[in-house]
């Protein structure tokens, strides 16, 4: 938790992955496990919750910031330097749910960087198979001046 704490700026109870398996040259994998205790589950589907894709897509871009923080941190910058920010979603495909106590692997891959935006898929796993799939751009952006 401290190695994502150090990359990203989320935190909780905004924060959508416990741990970076790796960082590729192409990509990122983070693991989460879902836990009844999270507030979201008071009130979406009480006595049957279900993970709110929206989270899950969340869980995805945050792998995203993850992989973007380490590919500047190559160029000897931080995250301090920017923010991720998301900028576009396409084609999310919910496949099954996602309920508490399930682990989930979250994969992200760079496709294309255009100017400061960063286009990626993601996709979140479970048990080996496909909960959602998403298409997105992050955009780093750099302090306004005299903020």
């Amino acid at each position: 938790m401290d190695e994502i704490l150090r990359t990203i700026p989320h935190r909780p109870p905004f924060l959508f992955i416990d741990e970076i398996v790796e960082v590729r040259e192409d990509g990122a994998t983070c693991k989460r496990t879902i836990r009844m205790e999270e507030p979201q589950f008071e009130g979406h589907y009480p006595g049957n919750p279900i993970m709110p894709g929206v989270l899950l897509c969340e869980a995805c871009f945050q792998a995203g910031a993850v992989y973007l923080a380490k590919q500047i941190e190559k160029e000897g910058r931080s995250l301090a330097d920017v923010t991720p920010v998301l900028s576009r979603i396409s084609d999310a495909r919910f496949k099954q749910m996602v309920k508490p106590g399930d682990e989930v692997i979250i994969e992200v891959t760079m496709k294309e960087q255009v100017s400061k935006f960063f286009f990626m898929k993601g996709k979140v796993l479970k048990n080996g198979k496909p909960a959602l799939t998403i298409e997105f751009a992050l955009a780093m952006l750099e302090p306004e001046a005299g903020k």
